[in-house]
């Protein structure tokens, strides 16, 4: 019964950013641009013109995959830790601050990956010695 919730929390975990990232990579949904000259716009603008956001995007479908297949779950979350940090710095300092970490998506994105952050702390913890 022990081991259910950390497979269920991988793959949606993994569902999350595997989403994201094809939604962006293969244009199935054409995202409405930040308003300009706001800190999101400038920020956006930077990214799209310089293939960056793509580089991450390949790295949220590869780290998305990882997280869903418990042997590479880990491996996973190591990729996807600099991203998740990204996404609520953008949000804490360019988004809309402290009340833009509390919408749901990124509520639900940090408890997934804090649990299972938890439930492999003893393999990360190799990495520290």
């Amino acid at each position: 019964m022990k081991k259910y919730p950390p497979i269920v929390a991988g793959i949606l975990l993994g569902l999350l950013f595997v989403m994201s990232a094809v939604m962006v990579l293969f244009n199935l949904v054409k995202m409405p641009p930040p308003p300009e000259g706001t800190p999101a716009g400038m920020f956006f603008g930077a990214f799209g013109p310089t293939g960056y956001f793509k580089f991450v995007k390949i790295f949220e479908l590869a780290g998305g995959l990882f997280v869903m297949i418990p042997r590479l779950r880990n491996f996973g979350l190591l990729l996807l830790g600099p991203v998740i940090v990204n996404i609520l710095a953008f949000h804490l300092f360019i988004g809309g601050g402290f009340k833009d970490l509390l919408d749901p998506m990124i509520l639900v994105m940090l408890a997934l990956s804090l649990y299972l952050l938890w439930v492999g702390r003893k393999n990360f913890g190799s990495l520290l010695n």
